[in-house]
């Protein structure tokens, strides 16, 4: 195993052994294969940060950005050892699919024909199966257009894998902008009605991502209503109103602040683990969500096309979890804003609509854009 120092990151994959560089675009082959397919590293940088990214699952590998203080941290959650990522439960930085979050009984229902999934998730299924695109490889490329350089990943989802319906053509661009905006771009496409909910599953922690727990990190979400989840997380079919309540964000709190009290979605999520309504949903990009470190200054706001937010305080993260630079990561220590139409969609009236019809296309952005806190 040999230890690749790139910047403040450490590496221990397999030897990289070819490093070229396409129109500012750093990428690295590893010596090691899956499927027989090349994996590949990325590096997009700009004058402020450097976001790797891995055409084994998409995974965001790392996010280094700079501080009030001008220094750099990496601010996800991810491994040195690339073995684990293809062993983890967690998810650290992964593209979801076909389906983002939990499907109760493992069972869906397209056009009056049942499809049993995979109980990955006790009795139900969860964000794609067994094998989702977590731990697909994709193919991968590096494009230019009037908006500058951008990786494209691309994956074909065979008619019957995980038992999906359809033969499904998933194109997921990402895109460091000038602003410090990471842009992805989701598309798909099937020969077949099916369902699709596509996501990002990265963890944040703004202090840095050995830094400890975020508890102290000041959170907004633009929602004033929540998918109801029973104790398996699976949602019951009621939208509550949230005002007043501790899954209230509508003004910045303090994660910490609520986080333990005696309400049944905490006490069944075990913290925050639910699906927040984005308020006045129209299918535009529009910002549903802003979180401020105070430590290191640093902000993240999220942007999206989707009508609902999972917000995630790494309830079950555990200290079995070894992650960059030998850090236990603890429960509690990063955040997951995965942006998605509402969890069991399927099965309830009135939630999003997660069918994808046969020769349409399946188009989302998601951004996550870090800056400065001014002072």
């Amino acid at each position: 195993m040999f230890t690749h120092e790139r910047g403040i990151g450490i590496i221990n994959f397999e030897i990289v052994f070819k490093e070229e560089r396409n129109m500012g675009i750093l990428r690295e082959e590893m010596e090691n294969k899956i499927d027989n397919k090349s994996i590949y590293i990325y590096t997009l940088e700009n004058n402020i940060s450097k976001v790797r990214i891995t055409n084994f699952g998409g995974i965001i590998l790392s996010f280094e950005t700079r501080d009030k203080n001008g220094q750099s941290d990496d601010i996800v959650l991810g491994y040195d050892n690339f073995e684990d990522y293809k062993t983890t439960t967690t998810y650290l930085g992964a593209i979801i699919g076909r389906c983002a979050n939990r499907i109760a009984s493992a069972s869906i229902d397209i056009n009056g024909e049942k499809y049993e999934l995979a109980k990955n998730d006790g009795n139900n299924h969860l964000h794609g199966g067994t094998k989702g695109f977590n731990r697909a490889v994709w193919d991968s490329e590096i494009l230019e257009d009037d908006n500058g350089q951008y990786i494209k990943l691309s994956y074909l989802s065979k008619d019957g894998e995980e038992n999906y319906p359809g033969n499904l053509n998933v194109n997921v661009e990402y895109r460091l902008t000038d602003e410090n905006e990471l842009v992805i771009n989701y598309f798909a496409k099937s020969d077949k009605d099916t369902i699709v909910n596509l996501t990002n599953h990265s963890y944040f922690n703004l202090s840095g991502h050995s830094s400890g727990d975020i508890l102290n990190h000041r959170v907004k979400i633009n929602s004033k209503k929540i998918t109801v989840s029973n104790s398996e997380s699976i949602p019951t079919g009621e939208i509550r109103d949230i005002i007043g309540s501790p899954m209230d964000f509508t003004e910045f709190k303090c994660i910490g602040r609520d986080i333990n009290k005696e309400y049944d979605q905490l006490v069944n999520g075990n913290g925050y683990d639910h699906n927040w309504i984005i308020d006045d949903y129209n299918g535009e990009l529009k910002k549903v969500a802003e979180v401020i470190d105070d430590n290191s200054g640093r902000v993240l706001e999220v942007f999206t096309t989707k009508p609902g937010i999972q917000f995630y305080t790494g309830n079950f993260l555990n200290e079995k979890e070894v992650g960059k630079g030998g850090v236990k990561y603890k429960k509690r220590q990063g955040l997951c804003l995965e942006t998605q139409y509402f969890p069991d969609s399927l099965n309830h009236k009135g939630f999003s609509n997660v069918i994808l019809k046969a020769g349409e296309e399946y188009n989302h952005t998601t951004i996550y854009k870090v800056s400065i806190k001014n002072k």
